[in-house]
């Protein structure tokens, strides 16, 4: 009965929309691509199908609203079905998308990273181990569920299901298979989505910088990676030799391509300038960390360095701020009986700190940086 029951959903979402003569609940905004009515409000549930059509066409992801009333496992079963029926990718995103939106704490794209990882704790606070373990098997499912192509989820989302995975301690192969989502469309993703916050006891850095730095090199991996050709078959004696135009053609797709993996390592190197700058106001990142991640981009992706000096000054004024405030307390103690070797110490810093921050050492700053010294 329940098999019937799935196949029954499924075969209802495969129809044409065009067909749909029921009741549907859509409380979303309508897609562009179909026409505005002002009769008819579709922030208003449930949208009657068989109105509405006289208005508008139905939307074709008119099913997603009313199946995350499932359990999880069900809605799992129900997923599987349709996605077996060939429904298209981003109807499938969009649909996954809905339901962590209503059953998974923490996705809401309102909340900030602090504020996600606040109402997850807040929920899994009643009972941490028998909620903790629902909320992580329903981002696995989530997850085992995802579209294999690319652009069928949006990078935020796949983004926020990582902050979620980390947050709730999910399965690592759940992870890198969202890391690994997430490098194929790195380019679309934010500042702000990158900021995934650290839980590991190993070290006391307020986000994972490490995971961040795993779907950088998803991202250049399959930037590097030559593109799949089909096997080209034996020659025949009598091939038809290509004419130039098609020659042309190739010529003109290939410089296209080229020209956007270009476009996107350099909005992808913004971005990490921009991330670096984020993370270097944590005093506990460490030095290695924020270098391999500065490195990981390449030179000529970086015309302009003014995002990572900016980076590096950031980085500098919190690491060395400690130390320039012992120089400082020295100083304003040089009435006193100091040691020697600290007055010496303290007027050598003292002078390489104001050194540092001239605008003429900056670039002097980004090489000793970038050599590790």
């Amino acid at each position: 009965m329940l098999s019937r029951c799935v196949d029954s959903i499924s075969f209802k979402t495969a129809v044409d929309a065009s067909k749909v003569d029921w009741s549907f609940t859509y409380t979303r905004p309508l897609p562009s691509s179909l026409p505005q009515s002002s009769d008819i409000k579709p922030g208003s549930p449930p949208w009657n199908g068989s109105h509405s059509r006289r208005h508008h066409p139905v939307p074709k992801d008119w099913w997603a609203e009313d199946i995350c009333d499932l359990d999880v496992d069900l809605y799992w079963r129900v997923m599987v079905s349709i996605k077996a029926k060939g429904a298209p990718p981003d109807q499938v995103g969009e649909a996954l998308r809905l339901y962590a939106l209503r059953w998974l704490p923490g996705v809401s794209k309102e909340q900030t990273t602090h504020d996600s990882a606040r109402k997850l704790n807040g929920a899994l606070a009643g009972d941490f181990v028998e909620t903790s373990t629902k909320h992580r098997a329903l981002l696995e499912s989530l997850v085992s569920l995802l579209p294999p192509e690319k652009g069928s989820c949006s990078c935020s989302f796949l983004l926020k299901l990582l902050k979620s995975a980390t947050i709730l301690n999910a399965s690592q192969a759940s992870k890198m298979e969202l890391a690994h989502r997430i490098g194929l469309q790195l380019e679309e993703a934010s500042v702000h989505d990158l900021m995934i916050p650290s839980l590991s006891y190993a070290n006391d850095s307020l986000y994972d910088v490490d995971l961040v730095q795993l779907i950088l090199e998803h991202y250049l991996m399959q930037e590097t990676s030559p593109p799949t050709s089909p096997v080209r078959s034996r020659r025949v004696p009598f091939e038809h030799r290509r004419t130039r135009s098609a020659e042309q053609l190739d010529v003109v797709d290939s410089r296209r391509s080229t020209a956007a993996t270009h476009g996107s390592k350099l909005r992808v190197a913004k971005l990490i300038d921009g991330y670096l700058a984020e993370i270097a106001r944590d005093p506990n990142l460490p030095l290695v960390k924020f270098v391999q991640i500065a490195e990981s981009i390449p030179d000529f992706a970086r015309p302009i360095h003014d995002g990572l000096y900016r980076a590096i000054d950031m980085y500098l004024k919190v690491t060395l701020k400690p130390l320039f405030q012992v120089c400082n307390f020295v100083f304003s103690c040089s009435h006193r009986i100091l040691s020697p070797t600290l007055l010496l110490w303290s007027c050598h810093f003292h002078d390489d700190f104001n050194l540092w921050n001239s605008s003429s050492c900056i670039r002097g700053g980004a090489c000793m940086i970038k050599d590790g010294r």
